[in-house]
């Protein structure tokens, strides 16, 4: 699972997501494929994760050997945030509850995940699959 070995503190505040355009993380970086978000949100861990298999799974069904030796997938993201949950029935008080999951804040223009070594098309059916786990909208693009 892609989370932190360890943070500074056990729990965090949620904090708010920014509406605007960050500078980091907009452009293309490693690979020549990728996918942008076009808003701003919360990815949780299971999610980056289950687009991350999605997005594998596709590229082993589509190439044969050849994606296994030259192709690579990058996430950016890294669900760095716990989020905490108390039980049910438990009355009001008595502090924060304990962690239950990770998340990952995400910008507009981010790109939470990067492709090279595949062709155009098999990449474009790759990012159509991965932007179905996280549930927000994103867009492929490709270094020009």
């Amino acid at each position: 699972m892609l989370y932190p070995k360890r943070t500074k503190y056990s729990q965090y505040r949620k904090g708010r997501c920014s509406r605007g355009r960050e500078p980091d993380g907009t452009q293309l970086g490693f690979g020549r494929y990728g996918t942008k978000s076009c808003r701003a949100g919360r990815l949780s861990y299971r999610a980056i994760e289950a687009a991350r298999r999605a997005t594998i799974g596709q590229f082993h069904r589509a190439m044969s050997g050849q994606f296994r030796r030259n192709g690579k997938i990058w996430v950016r993201v890294l669900a760095d945030l716990p989020i905490t949950g108390k039980p049910t029935e438990v009355r009001m008080g008595r502090g924060k509850g304990n962690p239950t999951g990770w998340i990952a804040r995400v910008s507009t223009g981010q790109i939470p995940f990067e492709m090279d070594g595949v062709s155009l098309s098999n990449a474009r059916q790759a990012a159509t699959l991965a932007a179905h786990k996280p549930c927000s909208s994103t867009k492929f693009v490709q270094w020009s």
